[in-house]
């Protein structure tokens, strides 16, 4: 007898709470941003975390890949860096006569682009079929990657020097964008104690394996989701399109990704169906960083963030 979606999903629910504890037990203060990046792995995305140096971009990636028995990968993103040396090429072997493919870093699982903003735009270019068909393609020929296939990636404000912005193509690519912060008080002492003794990440050991992170993914792709709340995220999507405030709104992409990430938060808070709220929590992390906003005095993705936070509070909820 196959096992229906509540049955799978209350057996799901306690190795996504081991997981999102494995995490939040080494990156302390910050339980939505743990929340969030589950749900990008759950929805078959992919995350960047954006904040200014020091606040923890680094230790949340690589907590959640040292928390999955998956492949890993980190690749620290420098102005001198080919795509290349990111995606590997076709060498000359004399012993055997042939060239033979040497594959690149991003031949794994989980991948860390660090800092990924300090490369060129033809480096981070080279992301862009990987992100999106989960393969590379070189020499005429195509490699598949994953599954699961996760990149999480990091970058500095553009303010700083020695970025560079990332392309359109690029961002849309990403399915939620987060921002870090400060931590509070309390949680900065006890990271302050926690380091006594070295880093606690070191320390962490997988919770969940590739094939059940595949599993998980495979779940969220049944979560339901009633017409009503289709149409709800349908008019959250049209609004950008129409706002005075935005040049240029998202794309079906777009909605298809906001679409996919309600249902893989539902999972995560051990429903079998999507509501109003998790598509309003997420349309901020995974619609702004796709928009292109007029003229503004501040910074473009702040404004971006505040059109669609305006947007999500005008719409009517469905009933």
């Amino acid at each position: 007898m196959s096992e229906n979606l509540d049955d799978r999903i209350a057996r799901q629910t306690p190795l996504l709470e081991r997981l999102r504890q494995s995490v939040a037990g080494v990156f302390l203060g910050k339980a939505e941003a743990v929340k969030f990046a589950l749900v990008t792995l759950l929805a078959e995305g992919h995350l960047l975390i954006e904040d200014v140096p020091g606040l923890g971009k680094t230790l949340l990636a690589k907590a959640l890949s040292r928390s999955l028995g998956c492949g890993f990968t980190r690749v620290q993103f420098t102005p001198d860096l080919l795509p290349s040396d990111l995606l590997g090429t076709t060498v000359y072997q004399q012993n055997a006569g042939a060239f033979v493919f040497q594959p690149g870093p991003i031949f794994t699982q989980v991948v860390l682009a660090d800092e990924i903003n300090r490369a060129t735009p033809r480096t981070q270019s080279a992301l862009l079929e990987a992100m999106s068909d989960r393969q590379v393609s070189l020499d005429g020929k195509t490699h598949s990657l994953g599954p699961p296939f996760f990149v999480l990636a990091t970058q500095n404000p553009y303010e700083f020097e020695g970025t560079y912005p990332l392309p359109e193509s690029q961002l849309d690519r990403f399915l939620m964008r987060l921002h870090l912060g400060y931590p509070d008080r309390v949680a900065e002492r006890m990271i302050l104690t926690g380091h006594r003794d070295g880093e606690p990440v070191e320390k962490l050991q997988p919770v969940l394996t590739a094939e059940q992170v595949v599993e998980l993914q495979r779940t969220v792709r049944s979560v339901r989701v009633e017409e009503s709340l289709a149409d709800y995220l349908l008019d959250l999507v049209e609004a950008t399109r129409d706002h005075p405030d935005i040049q240029l709104g998202v794309s079906t992409r777009a909605a298809l990704a906001l679409y996919r990430a309600a249902q893989a938060l539902a999972l995560v808070s051990g429903r079998a169906f999507a509501i109003p709220d998790d598509v309003k929590q997420l349309a901020v992390p995974v619609l702004a960083h796709r928009l292109l906003v007029r003229r503004t005095k501040g910074s473009s993705g702040e404004a971006a963030e505040q059109a669609v936070a305006a947007i999500a509070q005008t719409i009517p909820l469905p009933g």
